[in-house]
């Protein structure tokens, strides 16, 4: 797959405070990507860079292999904020004949069947919406714009769960009729797990990891048993994170393992499971060890 957006060495900081730390991410085309960090990780001041919003101190922004200028967002991009910019007083439908004008392939009649489908009065002003009402302006356009690289940050905020479902089983069915690059900036990780490819996952403004939805299903397992025959077992093992409780100790892993390996921690008295996204987030963040 060619590569539409890349970013290498980005700095940023705020004051004292490092915001963006040696950040290197890579977007390649036709793909759904999570962007997943706790709250303070950096996630929206390095959308806000690749966007044009906020200039880095420093390091490289690449759009399909050309450099991007100072404040230059990337050709045929559509960014969903966290906090709209909307004029309060504008209608729904003005803030949506505004925005297709960014964008040459704007679906009308998508952008009719979604406010159906979210029972969204268009004649309604802005002023006159609730939180999630509002977040749904944002993620119409952002699904009508049919943009080559779609960016939502925080796009479920003020939605219940059967709206939020709702969103992410048109977004699905719409990519695969009309594939793009989308990435979904959120914290509600288990909700996001079937819906995309891959993920990047932050904190403390650098990335811990890059890697494949299912491959990080495959090779996240936590373990438990006591801490002599943990100890034993991860000597060789990568290990994300480590809890003791008593005798016993709780280790969270990150790597293939074989039948021999099963073997062994079976003799060890260990017991194996798989992890969840969200789980395998947590341990990730709270061990705070980058995965190369």
């Amino acid at each position: 797959m060619s590569v539409i957006l890349e970013c290498s060495g980005l700095n940023k900081s705020y004051g004292k405070k490092e915001a963006v730390r040696h950040l290197n991410m890579t977007l390649e085309e036709n793909t759904i990507y999570g962007l997943l960090g706790p709250n303070g990780a950096g996630k929206t001041t390095l959308l806000n860079m690749l966007t044009g919003g906020i200039f880095p101190d420093s390091g490289r922004i690449e759009a399909s292999g050309s450099r991007l200028d100072q404040g230059g967002m990337p050709p045929e991009t559509c960014y969903i904020r966290e906090k709209n910019l909307y004029w309060r007083g504008a209608r729904v439908k003005e803030i949506l004949q505004f925005a297709s004008a960014f964008h040459p392939h704007w679906d009308w009649s998508f952008t009719e069947e979604l406010l159906n489908t979210f029972k969204l009065d268009p004649s309604t002003k802005i002023r006159q919406l609730s939180r999630g009402m509002e977040s749904l302006v944002g993620n119409i356009i952002g699904l009508a714009s049919r943009a080559r690289l779609t960016i939502y940050d925080e796009p479920m905020l003020g939605l219940d769960v059967l709206i939020r479902e709702k969103f992410y089983r048109i977004l699905v069915e719409d990519y695969a009729n009309y594939p793009r690059t989308i990435v979904l900036s959120t914290h509600l990780i288990d909700e996001i797990a079937k819906v995309v490819e891959r993920v990047y996952i932050m904190d403390a403004g650098t990335i811990l990891l890059h890697d494949d939805v299912d491959h990080i299903r495959s090779y996240s397992h936590v373990l438990t048993g006591s801490s002599e025959a943990v100890q034993q077992f991860t000597s060789d093992k990568q290990v994300i994170y480590n809890e003791t409780y008593g005798k016993g100790t709780l280790s969270a892993i990150y790597g293939a393992l074989g039948d021999k390996d099963r073997t062994q921690a079976n003799k060890l008295g260990l017991t194996i499971e798989g992890l969840t996204l969200q789980k395998f987030f947590s341990y990730l963040v709270e061990g705070g060890r980058r995965i190369e």
